[in-house]
């Protein structure tokens, strides 16, 4: 009977052997085994469509982005309709032109590493300042800020000595972003790093398509001069992928008369998820959201 179970079981299957180590080596290799023969398969396949002349068509490649759904806010380039809703929105004075100015803060008593963070974003972001916390309510700091003319808060909050949310309030009407910090690593970790200069940077935004990303998008442009200092070669990006948000900060040199960039991250290097976007400033009674993350969102 155990004979007959071993002639009909599976070639693939690893299920009978006990040790877990000798295990997954069996099963790497045969995994490897079945690559190999699907490669070889696929180009015996082609080789013969190519004898018979015949046109050869690979599947397109199956990733989280091909597989996505239509999104059916997506913003088209040269939308007369949104163009002409944002011409007087929130951010439309910094587009024209005008500086922003932002206060930098934390909750109470922050940590060695979120003051180092600290001094990273301020290098990033022209015309920010840092103020400590003591123990003003936020809403406080919003009248305090826009009394004397700053244009965006900042509220960095932590957990275990390490950066985990955003509060990010435009003033003096809003909107409100919080947002959740993961994957922070300052200029000290990451590889032949550089000091940013106090050139004003380029800004790059990419992949905010939907109607919320174009808000977010603009909401993020207004935190940066619109009139980048091109000899300092700095550039900021925010990459929009999967609802994720990648900030990378980097100077940019080119070679072999223009053909050619190589780039040297700056730092500081982390990730956003939005978690809000609320109407005016900072309110958590009475202010009206856009937009709340759900759990089944992903």
């Amino acid at each position: 009977m155990g004979k007959y179970r071993d002639d009909k079981r599976r070639s693939d299957d690893v299920s009978h052997i006990k040790n877990k180590v000798k295990r997954a080596e069996v099963l790497s290799r045969v995994k490897v085994a079945k690559s190999k023969a699907k490669k070889e398969t696929r180009k015996r396949e082609e080789e013969e469509a190519k004898a018979q002349g015949k046109k050869v068509e690979r599947a397109p490649q199956k990733t989280l982005e091909t597989l996505r759904q239509f999104d059916d806010t997506l913003v088209e380039e040269g939308d007369s309709e949104v163009e002409e809703e944002v011409k007087d929105d929130e951010f439309a004075r910094f587009f024209a032109g005008e500086t922003p100015r932002t206060v930098i803060t934390t909750a109470r008593r922050p940590s060695k590493k979120m003051i180092e963070f600290i001094r990273e974003l301020l290098e990033v972001f022209p015309g920010s300042f840092y103020y400590e916390r003591k123990g003003y309510e936020l809403k406080k700091i919003c009248e305090f800020a826009a009394e004397r003319s700053f244009t965006n808060i900042f509220v960095l909050d932590e957990k275990g000595c390490k950066p985990r949310s955003l509060i990010a309030v435009h003033l003096p009407e809003g909107p409100t972003a919080t947002f959740k910090i993961s994957n922070v690593k300052l200029r000290k970790h990451l590889h032949s790093s550089g000091v940013a200069t106090r050139h004003k940077p380029e800004l790059i935004l990419h992949n905010f398509v939907t109607s919320l990303g174009y808000r977010l998008g603009r909401m993020m442009a207004s935190w940066f001069p619109q009139w980048a200092q091109f000899e300092g070669r700095r550039v900021v990006t925010f990459h929009n992928q999967r609802d994720f948000i990648f900030f990378r900060h980097h100077r940019y040199a080119f070679r072999k008369e223009g053909q050619k960039a190589v780039l040297q991250e700056l730092g500081p290097r982390f990730t956003l998820k939005l978690r809000s976007l609320q109407e005016g400033t900072f309110d958590t009674k009475m202010g009206e959201l856009e937009f709340a993350y759900q759990k089944e969102m992903g």
